[in-house]
């Protein structure tokens, strides 16, 4: 398995080889230093090097191999593998049990909107490549099972959906969202809108900035906080001070303040153009917090409109109109926040999807 805690993707291999290790020996082999073992996981780290991101992949993947073999005296059982950036490592062991999980894909993720030609296509390629040679592959949402078919011409016989899950008892704490709000500087009963994300195209913060005047408009006092890092932050940043938006950029938060950022919002916004799955949807509906969100990918799927959430077209006015239509609505809201937390217990959980991932190995080893 690969991963480094940084964004989606790690934590949701992260815990789902934790969970795994209920039932399993699980090694982990990712970026990091030396080995430890935690929640039942052995994790051997390696650093890799690299002029570009593919050169880097590359080397890290030997790296990883290196130290696979370290530890394969008696074989693995199944190996998987997560994302393009360990293709170079699955091509290494493809004589192997292998499980590819594609929990997105460039053209998802940009469509060459930003970065090199040659890197666009480079990593196009290596998805292709790991979709062709893994045994068994997987995808986060049935939007993505179907990208990823269309793309890559992946035989649907071979392509199964386990979603990304979460703890969430991590997020569905006594904390007190009035006092909270006084410790950031927000009034009690000021309106608070929560983003959380890369600050790139694919997750439309700037969609979100753009529908922001007219829910100033409509309400008094509101307050935004934009958290997350990338390379749109700073233009984020002039736009909202040029048009006088109270918005808050906290760049990169630890856990624990996402768990506050959580408790002291009104409303969850994922203003996403593209989203293959969207681990902030459970993660909000575990904190109770009603979402409005763009119906596109993952989101399309999960939420359903008026019930748990409110789905919109990718257009600002439309992102304002979902907002307004929360924000005017106390009850309706905290409707909508007590059916997300519902949908996560019966459907979010990794226990559940741990196991049902645990059958699919079984059969695989058979």
């Amino acid at each position: 398995m690969y991963s480094e805690r940084v964004g989606g993707l790690a934590n949701a291999a992260t815990y789902l080889a934790q969970e795994l290790a209920r039932y399993n020996e699980v090694h982990f082999f990712t970026r990091g230093d030396g080995d430890f073992s935690f929640n039942g996981v052995q994790y051997h780290g390696v650093r890799p090097e690299g002029g570009n991101i593919i050169e880097y992949c590359k080397n890290m993947c030997h790296g990883m191999v290196s130290r696979f073999k370290e530890f394969d005296q008696e074989p693995f059982d199944i190996l998987h593998f997560h994302d393009w950036h360990v293709t170079e490592a699955l091509h290494l062991l493809q004589d192997r049990n292998t499980v590819f999980t594609y929990h997105s894909t460039e053209y998802g993720r940009n469509g060459n909107q930003h970065g090199s030609w040659w890197e666009y296509h480079e990593i196009c390629g290596k998805e292709w490549y790991a979709g062709l040679i893994a045994r068994q592959v997987t995808t986060v949402s049935n939007v993505l099972r179907n990208e990823v078919m269309d793309l890559y011409k992946v035989p649907d016989w071979k392509i199964r959906v386990f979603p990304n899950g979460v703890i969430p008892e991590q997020f569905d704490v006594d904390l007190d969202q009035g006092a909270i709000k006084s410790d950031l500087g927000i009034h009690p009963y000021a309106p608070t809108i929560l983003y959380i994300g890369r600050m790139a195209v694919q997750k439309g913060p700037d969609l979100l900035i753009d529908a922001l005047p007219r829910v100033k408009d409509e309400f008094w006092g509101m307050q935004v906080i934009m958290a997350g890092d990338g390379g749109m932050r700073h233009w984020l940043e002039e736009q909202a001070n040029s048009r006088g938006l109270p918005v808050r950029f906290p760049g990169y938060i630890s856990d624990s303040e996402y768990v506050r950022f959580l408790k002291a919002a009104d409303l969850v916004v994922i203003p996403s153009r593209n989203e293959p799955f969207g681990i902030v949807l459970p993660e909000a509906w575990s904190a109770g917090k009603p979402v409005v969100a763009c119906d596109v990918g993952g989101l399309h799927e999960n939420i359903d409109s008026y019930h748990d959430g409110i789905k919109v077209p990718v257009n600002s006015d439309q992102i304002a109109e979902g907002i307004c239509q929360v924000l005017s609505d106390t009850d309706r809201s905290l409707k909508f926040g007590r059916a997300g937390r519902s949908k996560v217990y019966r459907k979010f959980k990794w226990e559940g999807i741990a196991h049902k991932l645990n059958d699919m190995y079984n059969s695989a080893c058979c």
